[in-house]
């Protein structure tokens, strides 16, 4: 009976955590991975009993090398759409607006950044989850900055 349950793995959602990063400008980071053309929120998939927020300090090690800061994480909700790197599937992220300590570079399987406004229209192509519904709750919130951003 493995089947059955694969197929119901295969049908339920991706579970991932992703960071929402600002610069003192206001914008936020996307980043592409390699092979893909779509940009999407820093983050990624949680490790079996892993908490959200060490998923995410692992991730933008890995990924981006900076760390994040202690205390600095807003959580702006959990949301859900078509996955862009795995056809046919579905992803949903537990996010965050958060900041972080050091200067973003891409690494691991991360092959470009891009810095853009957080509302349309995007100069790259953006992942319907975060341009429809990760940074339009970034509307009306008071959100952690980058290091030494005044209050």
């Amino acid at each position: 009976m493995t089947h059955g349950a694969d197929a119901s793995d295969a049908a339920a959602p991706i579970r991932t955590v992703a960071a929402v990063i600002r610069d003192r400008a206001g914008r936020v980071l996307l980043v592409r991975k390699h092979g893909s053309a779509p940009f999407i929120q820093p983050g990624g998939k949680r490790e079996p009993g892993e908490e959200a927020l060490a998923t995410l300090a692992r991730e933008l090690e890995e990924e981006l090398g900076v760390r994040l800061l202690a205390g600095s994480a807003v959580r702006l909700g959990e949301f859900e759409d078509a996955a862009v790197n795995e056809p046919g599937r579905r992803v949903r992220a537990e996010a965050f607006a958060v900041a972080v300590e050091g200067e973003p570079r891409p690494q691991a399987e991360i092959a470009e950044l891009a810095w853009v406004a957080p509302g349309p229209p995007f100069p790259v192509p953006v992942a319907p989850l975060s341009a429809g519904h990760i940074l339009p709750a970034l509307a009306g919130r008071a959100l952690p900055g980058p290091p030494g951003r005044p209050a």
